[in-house]
């Protein structure tokens, strides 16, 4: 261990040995530190037995008791995953040191106790986690094998690091988190999603600045162990997530690249689980990553539910335990090397109850995208309806950009439809200005919604990431980012790749036609006979988006956006392709 004047080490009042504030080195960043908690089982004395490690790093503060952080959902959590030292969206150190693994759990640089600049999701992120992990294998207690599990943050962290591959790390578990900054955290589509980083960065960021006044005073962990920073110097040591996300608006700034990483490069054991209800940040993440791993052993998992609370349940904890034994104890109790199928679907094939989903059926895969898929287009018709036929009449479908109605397309399904996998929605689009005298628009946002509504017509909702009604998915598209490599090799059909560069705007001019590929979310929906899908094109947030808006004044330029848009429709001008599954066998319930 690292001498630290700061150092507290707890045997006596805790089922685990408890050692807080621990200085892990930065090699990788000059020699700077982090600090860390750490949980040991208390089955031998300290340094005479080894154990596989759990590790966590993130922003929220090692020291911030979950109920502090969220008391709602801390309310809500599964009973047996509650303890003095549980903390928001990690593993509980009671319930994994009871299982034989140690728990490391430690604050990101600029952030807690770790002194340094803030500048979450950043190079310095993946920098010190690397180190973190292998001083992690490293450590006298650590049987050299090291496992990372989380949700969100701790998720998406989890993919950039295991990209840097560390020495040690052995398995990871990113549950609900995105994979790629700029298309899922950052920008939908090209599109800024300022609401959500706001609200995330005031309330959940900034005021656990290292060196920030008063966290003590609010329960929000322990006052900077080095004593306050002065207001000016904390500004000086802190990059502003929401004024760069607005200032660097391409995948080719430099801002934005250094946040890119392969995910080939990731061969470590993966178990990805998304979240069907996260259409809004971190479902395409769960999906792509686990698709673009180079893993021999990996696994994709689908939850329903809120986004915080499936992580704690019980049989949730079972298979990462499971998982988890396998790769860092060599005891595959869950057949992971043999029987455990690649992927596993919780499909939303039942009545939709937004307090429980569990009542979902599952089933059992060999691959995603499913194999068997038949990617299958559903053509705009001038009636407002999509039709696997092209109809011969062609027309033109107009909304307001700002404001209003969006326009909508519906299919009645005469028979039991699954659609789970990646959707495109192909578009003829154009804009003009609503009245004579106002300027010309000069671009296009797009923002596209898949719904449901049961055989009465009664919209048929999904459990949100915060709990709220949505859905059944998403997708967006800025018109002026509309170039897609199809020479990429990521590049699909059913998943147009787009690089999203300065270099690739192209012009957007009033009553020209532009055929686009909108991206829309990877999903899961089943419609029985008589219910129907609907699909939503319009210039602006609607229904279901939360606090996940794209309001953003400077990005959403009236002067640039304001007009009428208009979607050509019939024959084969604009089409909806959907990923239709044939029928299968008995699926079994949860």
């Amino acid at each position: 261990m690292t001498a630290n004047q700061f150092l507290e080490t707890d045997h006596d009042h805790h089922p685990y040995t408890f050692i807080k504030n621990i200085d892990i080195p930065l090699k990788s960043l000059h020699d700077a530190i982090v600090r860390a908690n750490v949980y040991l089982p208390k089955d031998a004395p300290l340094g005479s037995q080894t154990y596989p490690v759990i590790a966590t790093y993130g922003p929220y503060g090692k020291d911030v008791p979950y109920a502090i952080f969220n008391k709602k959902s801390w309310d809500q959590i599964n009973p047996a995953m509650k303890s003095i030292h549980s903390s928001w969206e990690t593993p509980d150190p009671v319930f994994w040191t009871q299982q034989g693994y140690a728990v490391v759990r430690v604050d990101e640089v600029g952030l807690g106790q770790s002194p340094g600049k803030l500048d979450v999701l950043s190079p310095t992120t993946s920098l010190a986690f690397f180190d973190v992990v292998e001083w992690c294998a490293e450590q006298e207690w650590s049987t050299g094998k090291v496992g990372l599990l989380g949700v969100s943050y701790y998720a998406a962290t989890q993919w950039s690091v295991a990209a840097r591959k560390p020495k040690g790390l052995a398995a990871i578990i990113p549950w609900e988190g995105f994979s790629d900054f700029y298309r899922e955290s950052s920008r939908h589509g090209g599109i800024l999603a300022d609401q959500f980083i706001a609200i995330w960065w005031h309330h959940s960021i900034q005021g656990n600045q290292y060196g920030i006044a008063g966290r003590g005073a609010r329960s929000w962990g322990d006052d900077t162990l080095e004593g306050d920073v002065d207001p000016e110097t904390l500004i000086r040591n802190r990059a502003d997530l929401l004024k760069d996300s607005v200032a660097f608006r391409f995948g080719d700034d430099e801002y934005c690249r250094s946040r890119e990483f392969d995910l080939s490069n990731i061969e470590v054991p993966l178990m990805s689980v998304a979240n069907w209800g996260g259409i809004l940040l971190h479902l395409r993440g769960n999906v792509i990553g686990f698709m673009r791993a180079s893993s021999r052993y990996k696994f994709l998992r689908f939850v329903v539910g809120r986004h915080d609370l499936p992580f704690y349940w019980q049989e949730a904890v079972q298979l990462q335990l499971s998982f988890l034994d396998c790769f860092l104890k060599d005891r595959d109790h869950g057949g992971w090397k043999t029987t455990q199928p690649r992927v596993n679907l919780c499909l939303r094939d039942q009545k939709c109850n937004p307090d429980n989903e569990m009542d979902q059926s599952t089933r059992p895969e060999m691959d995603w995208p499913i194999p068997d898929t038949q990617y299958t287009k559903f053509f705009l018709t001038p009636q407002h309806t999509l039709s696997t036929i092209p109809v011969a009449a062609v027309d033109t479908c107009t909304y307001d950009t700002l404001g209003g109605n969006p326009v909508s397309f519906r299919f009645t399904a005469p028979s039991r439809l699954e659609v789970t996998g990646h959707i495109v929605a192909h578009l003829t689009v154009s804009a003009s200005r609503a009245n004579r005298n106002d300027p010309p628009p000069s671009d296009i946002d797009i923002f596209v919604t898949l719904r449901k509504l049961d055989a009465s017509g009664n919209e048929a909702f999904y459990t949100g990431t915060i709990g709220d009604p949505v859905p059944i998915v998403k997708g967006w598209l800025r018109v002026s980012l509309r170039a897609v490599d199809e020479s990429h090799p990521q590049h699909r059909e059913y998943l147009p790749y787009r690089h999203y560069r300065s270099t690739d705007v192209q012009p957007v001019n009033e009553d020209e036609k532009y055929p686009v590929d909108v991206e829309v979310w990877p999903t899961n929906t089943v419609l029985q006979a008589g219910e129907t899908l609907v699909l939503e094109i319009a210039g602006h947030d609607t229904q279901g988006v939360g606090s996940f808006g794209h309001q953003h004044a400077q990005d959403r330029d009236p002067k640039v956006f304001a007009g009428l848009n208009h979607v050509e429709v019939g024959k084969e001008a604009s089409w909806l392709l959907l990923p239709v599954i044939p029928p299968r066998g008995d699926v079994s319930q949860y």
